[in-house]
């Protein structure tokens, strides 16, 4: 075999033996790689759009070939073998795209980034969440994923982009992203017949964090309130937005409502002693109990036509960090309330009541904000032992 050229087609060859095949060829111009530039290298760069990537892993040698948008990959038990599959995937990625059998218009062009920005078009409009799915979906466009080619993306690049978010963000939020890009590919396979299967089957999650067990003293109530220039025990009206802030406070901790639900709440809402959530964080409505001090809290409320509280989820959650601050609390968190009241509530009521009044769907779920100490456990048993004698 002579070699007039290594130019990355490969087409610069001609054989002493007109019967071998092109395989035969291309494990021969790997050998003569190999004779001329030493052991094939961990990444072989080749002219052109054409990258083959080696890299040991445990006992096996992985092989990543990248050429004309096509991405494959194999594992061998030798980094020769590797190297040897290289040459050959590249001649035949070259071979069937000048045959056409990579569709032009089809999924050989598309990259992730058409998927997301159709999905991004055509179904975040339609969802609550709207616009923190809309930000998340931009994060992943700055992303190199978002130029990988829908005929090459494989489970690999779906670990390597949940690898590098882990670097930024929390597992809990990787854990949030990769539930949304599974919905994105599989909206892609089943409806849009973009692709065949979901790269994103089998790839591992990352753990999920302990839940937060931050509970809230009576002490850190009341200098939150003192903060916000709001007197739990008096009778005046919250006109400020820092007053109005201590009132939802109080009332997340009486009602273990959301900080969107209760600034959504408007007097239309509310019926009796209940209040009716007709859409909630899960797609689902439910009706909250309200108890006697939630009504009082109500109360203490300005009459208006519209929302309640009158203040945004946004400017609830960065008024409430001020006031936090200023009344020298620390590690709370507004959603800390959440876990505050289910924990309260739980020594009142029935755990199926707990659930549809928190609308967890799941038990499991309500046991992550649900936080006890020992020391409360015992005292509920001793003052049921009391009962008994």
């Amino acid at each position: 075999m002579h070699i007039l050229s290594l130019s990355a087609d490969y087409c610069h060859i001609s054989c002493r033996n007109a019967s071998e095949t092109i395989a035969e060829h291309c494990i021969n111009l790997a050998e003569t790689r190999t004779d001329i530039y030493g052991k094939p290298s961990d990444t072989i760069t080749a002219a052109g759009d054409s990258v083959a990537s080696i890299r040991q892993r445990g006992k096996k040698w992985h092989v990543e070939v990248y050429r004309l948008g096509v991405r494959k990959g194999k594992s061998f038990d030798t980094k020769r073998a590797a190297a040897q599959w290289a040459v050959v995937t590249e001649a035949d990625i070259t071979a069937r795209h000048e045959r056409g059998e990579y569709d032009t218009t089809g999924p050989g062009v598309r990259t992730v980034r058409d998927m997301l920005d159709r999905y991004l078009e055509e179904v975040t409009p339609t969802k609550r969440g709207v616009r923190n799915e809309t930000a998340r979906m931009r994060a992943f466009m700055r992303d190199p994923i978002a130029g990988v080619s829908l005929a090459s993306i494989a489970a690999p690049d779906i670990a390597a982009w949940r690898d590098r978010r882990l670097e930024a963000v929390s597992p809990a939020s990787v854990a949030r992203d990769m539930n949304l890009m599974v919905s994105v590919f599989t909206r892609a396979v089943k409806e849009w017949h973009w692709l065949t299967a979901n790269p994103c089957s089998g790839v591992q999650r990352p753990k999920d964090s302990p839940p937060r067990e931050r509970r809230i003293s009576e002490g850190e109530i009341a200098a939150i309130c003192h903060a916000c220039g709001f007197d739990p025990a008096g009778t005046h009206k919250a006109v400020t937005k820092p007053q109005r802030v201590a009132v939802a406070f109080l009332f997340a901790i009486e009602t273990a409502m959301r900080a969107g639900e209760i600034c959504g709440l408007t007097s239309r809402d509310v019926s009796g002693s209940v209040a009716r959530l007709d859409m909630t964080k899960n797609g689902y409505g439910r009706d909250v109990p309200l108890s006697p001090r939630a009504l009082q809290l109500l109360a203490r409320l300005p009459e208006t036509d519209g929302p309640l509280f009158d203040i945004t989820a946004a400017s609830l959650d960065a008024l409430f960090r001020k006031y936090r601050d200023k009344a020298m609390v620390t590690g709370l968190h507004f959603h800390d309330t959440r876990h505050e009241a289910i924990s309260r509530l739980a020594l009142k009521i029935d755990v199926l009541d707990l659930a549809r009044m928190t609308g967890h769907r799941d038990i499991r779920m309500l046991m992550r904000y649900f936080h006890r100490s020992a020391a409360e456990v015992a005292d509920q048993l001793r003052s049921k032992s009391h009962e008994r004698s």
